[in-house]
């Protein structure tokens, strides 16, 4: 397996967008810098050494002018004026040389000749040593040997802030880079998480509308979408209130009319599915209002006595509900909705269990966790989640003889999460199961 098919391993190609947007902008410009750099450093070379051959040419022509028109003893005194730091003149033969000569050489020896012209001819040797060094030899117009020596130099050398300037401009490329993938990819990474955290049932903070155009017409947008599934579910919680509400009063009429007429052999019956449309009707109406349920005002509770205070209210009424393992403290959240979800998950319990207990744990980060336990026959594991939608029910491994709509662990899911918490199912070691609240961000 290469290591850019490693997921966990090192990658040739980052799997982030950002990452790899930075890494072609940033490698872009690198390359771009280098290409510059390299165009920069070549003309200086080119004019560096135009400028050093030409002058050298005229320096040379012009020596040599004046060292022709002195006379012969006066030539020593200007040899000193004469002289630079890469060439000088010697009265005199010279040393004898190597004509060969490197391409180098070739092009200061064609330099010196058309400086020296046609009125004196000049021969370029190498002159042997460590040093690079030539020597050209010519005639002057009375017959005095005229030697030129030269010690060529190289273009001048790069300064030595340089690499730091260099440096210091591929930083500034990497922070620019840096800068501009987290302003491009920033409002993709809030969009989706705001795309990953909807939920119109809950006051989460809209999406912010500023910043560059495009960013602000796709939050505007995003929001203006949140708001439409908002009202869209508004409204079918609001029918669904308001059917469940209107059906209650036919309901209940005509369970008074079953009641008061004479006896028939299905009156019974009829009274009892009477009751069951009745109750499903309040369930209805119960799971709408747990779609509002973030209405209610956050308070601050103590959650060891109001644990206590919902196991008392089942004991004075004789139902098996205990408490026990209950960590103390006080909590910030809306009472009534949490009452609502333990009242739901106790009754689940004694319906399936006869019996509920209740644990109640502070966990290191702040969580506070309430256990509701049960007896009962439990819950297929593929069916957990499956039972915390409305109107779910599993006949097979539920007795039907004990009731229940399909909405009171629907409405329990719908209010915890009203209230930033999180309710999952779990069968229990040995039979029954486990229904777990999870608070967060609770602390008082």
């Amino acid at each position: 397996m290469t290591a850019s098919a490693d997921p966990k391993g090192f990658r040739l190609w980052p799997r982030t967008l950002r990452a790899r947007l930075f890494v072609i902008l940033l490698a872009g410009l690198t390359i771009a810098h280098v290409m510059s750099f390299t165009v920069l450093f070549l003309e200086r070379y080119m004019a560096a050494r135009s400028v050093m051959f030409d002058t050298l040419e005229n320096e040379i022509a012009t020596s040599i002018a004046i060292l022709d028109r002195l006379p012969a003893p006066e030539r020593a005194s200007w040899l000193a004026r004469l002289d630079r730091d890469n060439y000088g003149f010697l009265l005199g033969p010279g040393i004898a040389g190597n004509p060969s000569l490197d391409p180098a050489a070739s092009e200061i020896a064609t330099k010196i000749e058309r400086a020296t012209g046609l009125q004196f001819p000049v021969k370029v040797e190498t002159i042997p040593g460590d040093r690079r060094h030539l020597q050209a030899h010519l005639t002057l117009s009375d017959g005095s040997p005229l030697t030129i020596d030269v010690f060529p130099k190289g273009v001048m050398p790069l300064a030595d802030w340089l690499p730091f300037v260099l440096v210091a401009q591929l930083a500034l490329l990497l922070l620019c880079s840096w800068f501009a993938m987290r302003q491009a990819v920033r409002p993709l990474v809030n969009l989706a998480e705001a795309a990953d955290t909807l939920d119109p049932n809950r006051n989460t903070p809209r999406l912010s509308e500023t910043g560059p155009t495009e960013v602000a017409y796709a939050a505007t947008a995003f929001n203006a979408m949140r708001d439409r599934i908002a009202q869209y579910l508004e409204e079918r919680v609001q029918i669904l209130a308001a059917i469940s509400h209107d059906l209650q009063t036919p309901i209940t009429r005509m369970k008074l009319r079953a009641e008061m007429a004479d006896d028939f052999a299905d009156r019974e019956k009829l009274i009892q599915d009477l009751g069951q449309i009745e109750s499903l009707v309040k369930e209805g109406v119960a799971y709408a209002r747990s779609a509002h349920g973030n209405v209610e005002k956050a308070t601050r509770i103590d959650l060891a006595s109001f644990v206590e205070s919902l196991v008392y209210d089942y004991q004075d009424t004789g139902r098996a509900v205990t408490a026990s393992d209950v960590d103390s403290g006080a909590i910030v959240t809306r009472p009534q909705a949490l009452r609502r979800i333990l009242t739901n998950l106790v009754d689940n319990a004694l319906k399936f269990g006869d019996s509920a207990e209740i644990e109640v744990r502070r966990l290191a980060d702040d969580t506070v966790t309430i256990k509701v336990l049960d007896r009962g026959p439990g819950i297929p594991d593929d069916q957990l989640d499956a039972v915390l939608k409305p109107f779910v029910r599993l006949e097979d491994s539920r007795n039907r003889d004990t009731g229940g709509t399909g909405l009171g662990l629907a409405i329990a899911q719908q209010l915890a999460a009203s209230i930033n918490a999180s309710l999952t199912l779990t069968n229990r070691d040995g039979g029954g199961l486990v229904a777990e609240l999870a608070i967060r961000h609770h602390r008082a």
